[in-house]
Formats: C-alpha cells, structure tokens, sequence
C-alpha cells in the first residue's frame, strides 16, 4: 500500500490522539494549580458573573422552549394510550438526567466557550501570555484556573434554572394549552422525581463545565497564526468541547442510571 495513503488513512486519528492527550496534560496543570496560592477570588468572581450571570438569559430561554416542546410531544403519544397524566413526570425526569445538563453545557460552550478561546488566543498572539511567563507568573493560574473554577461552579447552578423552567414550560403547555389535569401533572412529578435524579444531573453539569472551560482554554492558550488563527482556535474549542460533553454524557449515564 501506498505510504502517502497510508498516512491520510491514520493521521486524523493520530493528531486525535495527540490532542487529547495534550488536553488532558493541559487539564492536569490546571487542576494543579487550582490549590496552590494564591487564590485570586476576584478573578473568580468576574469569571463567574461572565460565564453564570451573563448565560442566564439564554439558559432561560432554551430551557423553557425544550420543556414546552417536550409538553406538546410527549402529550401527543401518551394520548394514544389514554395516559397524558404522565406528560409531567417525563418533562421532569428529561429536564433533570440530561436535557438540562447538555442544554447548558451546549449553551454555555457556544456562549462564553468561544469568548474563553478568543480572549486567550489574541492574548497569545499578542504575546501578553508571554509577557506573563517573563514576569515568572504563571499563565495558566492566572488565566486559566479562574474560569476553570468558575465554570465548575456555574454549570450547576445555571442547570438548576434550566430545570425549573423546563418544568414550568411543560407545566403551561401541558396544563394551561392541552387541558391536562393539574393535580394529575404535577403528582406524578412529586411521586415519581428523585432527590438522586436532580443530583446525578447536576454532578453532570459540573463535569460539562470542566469539560469546556479546559477545552477552551486550551485552544485559546496554544493559538497560532494570528487573526486567523483566533478564529479557528475559537471555532474549533466550541464543535470539540461540545462533541467532548456528548461523549461524556453517554459515558455518565451508564454510570449513573
């Protein structure tokens, strides 16, 4: 066989294999400097507001859309079977094991995802990330550690709001517009939705929120090529870390349910 075929056959999932073993290096210096001082809660707490606060809108949004698409749904099909008091618990139990996490996950990589690789990258390219290293501060504390923080901290909570308004999307669709029984809908959901289910969703969520701040910062911080090279490292921080969270998701549920 040809070694020019040969080569175009196993490169891609050679430069795969390299990358993600470069993301998991990246991701160990990372968690490694998350404990060791100092500990700059003001970046933190900028961090927070730009990857929490600043999602809340598009969380809400998104959230309660799939909730009201969920009520219409699932309604059509248990009516064949003359059970639509169940339309309740399914939004519930959807919202809360994974539309919620991946819809947040997928949200907020797209969102502040794309922002975490663009501001590094032209940091790189700039040589600002330089600029630090010869100052002998480190790079990844200073840049990276707080959004990793934050992002772990954020996803669960932004999960929570997506959660709550999913349900109550489901709730005005299935109840308000379809005629649904509310006593039946919202039983269902008091008898049958777990402590154990939100939980695994939002341990979830923190794992999404690992996932795609390292990502992001990791194509942010090793950007080359200039303008260019942004964007692509932006581009390609939002499609790996998303297919990264679908990956992961799998991986979770078969763990956890």
């Amino acid at each position: 066989m040809d070694n020019s075929l040969i080569r175009k056959i196993f490169t891609p999932g050679i430069d795969f294999l390299k990358e993600t073993g470069n993301i998991g290096l990246f991701f160990i210096q990372s968690i490694h400097m998350c404990f060791r001082k100092p500990f700059k809660f003001n970046y933190i707490l900028k961090q927070m507001e730009f990857i929490g606060v600043n999602s809340v809108a598009v969380v809400v949004i998104s959230g309660g859309f799939i909730g009201m698409v969920l009520a219409l749904q699932s309604y059509h099909g248990f009516r064949r079977f003359g059970s639509e008091g169940l339309v309740g618990i399914t939004v519930a139990l959807s919202m809360t094991r994974e539309l919620g996490p991946i819809l947040t996950g997928l949200m907020v990589a797209g969102r502040a995802g794309s922002a975490m690789a663009a501001e590094l990258g032209t940091m790189r390219v700039t040589e600002q990330i330089d600029a630090l290293t010869v100052m002998a501060l480190s790079p990844i504390k200073y840049l990276v550690v707080p959004r990793v923080i934050a992002s772990f901290l954020m996803l669960p909570i932004l999960t929570i709001v997506s959660d709550f308004v999913g349900i109550v999307g489901g709730y005005l669709v299935g109840v308000k517009l379809l005629g649904i029984n509310e006593g039946a809908f919202i039983n269902k959901i008091v008898k049958y939705l777990n402590v154990e289910d939100i939980y695994n969703g939002l341990v979830k969520a923190a794992f999404f929120g690992i996932i795609l701040s390292v990502i992001s910062c990791y194509k942010g911080f090793y950007t080359k090529g200039g303008a260019e090279g942004v964007g692509r490292s932006t581009t390609e921080a939002v499609v790996f870390s998303s297919l990264i969270i679908l990956i992961s998701d799998y991986v979770l549920t078969s763990l956890m349910f």
